[in-house]
């Protein structure tokens, strides 16, 4: 499933030809939704071939988070998060636990939880006491992730880290707070967290990405969580952005299903790839000392920034997807241009449908352009990528 910017959603269908490994990707399907989206996650285990899982939540702005069927799009269930004002509230991140009967959904300053099975209003976790208290987690909550221990869960902020807050708390089910704060990027990131990953073979292991940073830092939560254990780092490479370059975009890494491997996307259209299987994973921690892991392959996939990079969960095939916002310089020249004196005052001129108006008359008789320049794509497309023998691209 493609979450797209003309606020909908778009389904491709994957298919093994006979008995080859190949693996095909098809369209399948639109769901067109009343409003942008802000996230969404598939139900756990979610499958075309077991109708009753087939289903996923989606975050529509100004909507009740919706619980829809994944074959024709229909509402199961809505959850609705509101605010003081009686206005709904779209989380910005969402996540199912392990068990899979509880809905997880972070905004600002707090996390509403959900029982999946029962739908209406659900209990609200404060991750701070106020706004103007320095302790606990601050700030929208971006990104939510579980580990495979039980009960403990991983919550990061969009609000950047500082010597007095971190912005990664590790939370467990049963507990009415954090219970344990996850730093040590405060001066190394000026951004805050996008997204937050536990390795799924070494659930000690947990590791996240920053907002404007080609970086991944890892942190083991056996030891001190002050401090990480690793950072991931592609600087040094070629058609690497500098950091005046990077984008506000939020961008997605994975981890496939045996947690040797790390794939991450950036602005460039290049996507690297990782080796996890260092010593820190199934040793001792890092004696205070972060270790940099460098690429170990990377290459040229899209033409523009790959917003998201996935694994398949029993194959070597990676899936990657890119697309952006882009204002041209051609597209700045001609609302320069758009903006000359009107010689004519006519009321004629302006007495035509508001809709097809493409300029408003302005102060000074100086036309202006009723609507801002949109912008172009340059590459928007979903790309497979297989990892077989002897290699593959």
């Amino acid at each position: 499933m493609v979450q797209c910017e003309n606020r909908s959603f778009q389904v491709f269908e994957t298919c093994t030809n006979g008995h080859s490994s190949d693996i095909s990707l098809t369209y399948a399907k639109t769901f067109a939704q009343p409003a942008p989206i802000v996230d969404f996650t598939w139900y756990p285990g979610a499958s075309r071939h077991n109708l009753p899982s087939y289903c996923f939540v989606a975050t529509v702005r100004e909507c009740p988070m919706k619980l829809l069927d994944g074959k024709d799009g229909r509402l199961r269930a809505s959850y609705p998060i509101v605010d003081h004002r009686e206005r709904y509230i779209a989380p910005h991140s969402v996540a199912f636990n392990l068990t899979a009967d509880k809905l997880y959904c972070g905004f600002e300053d707090a996390i509403e939880i959900f029982d999946v099975q029962r739908p209406g209003e659900g209990d609200r976790l404060q991750t701070t006491p106020s706004k103007k208290s320095k302790d606990g987690l601050k700030g929208i909550i971006s990104t939510l992730a579980f580990s495979l221990s039980p009960e403990y869960y991983a919550a990061g902020s969009l609000t950047p880290a500082s010597p007095a807050s971190d912005n990664i708390c590790l939370f467990n089910e049963s507990a009415l707070g954090p219970v344990l704060s996850i730093g040590g990027v405060s001066g190394l990131e000026k951004g805050g967290v996008t997204q937050l990953m536990f390795s799924p073979t070494h659930p000690h292991m947990l590791y996240a990405s920053f907002r404007r940073s080609e970086k991944i830092w890892g942190w083991d939560l056996r030891g001190d969580a002050s401090s990480p254990l690793c950072c991931l780092s592609s600087a040094g490479e070629s058609n690497v952005p500098t950091e005046k370059d990077l984008t506000n975009q939020k961008t997605k890494f994975d981890i496939e299903s045996t947690g040797k491997w790390l794939a991450a996307g950036n602005q460039m259209g290049k996507i690297t790839m990782y080796d996890l299987g260092f010593k820190g994973e199934d040793g001792e921690g890092s004696g205070g000392e972060v270790r940099e892991i460098r690429p170990t392959l990377s290459y040229e996939a899209h033409g523009d920034t790959i917003g998201a990079v996935a694994f398949h969960p029993l194959q070597p095939v990676l899936l990657s997807v890119s697309g952006s916002r882009h204002f041209d310089d051609d597209d700045d020249q001609g609302a320069s241009s758009a903006l000359e004196d009107s010689d004519s005052d006519s009321s004629d001129d302006w007495d035509l449908d508001a809709e097809d108006r493409s300029v408003v008359p302005g102060p000074a008789g100086v036309r202006r352009l009723r609507r801002p320049p949109q912008p172009s794509v340059r590459d928007a497309s979903i790309s497979m990528w297989e990892f077989g023998e002897p290699e593959g691209t």
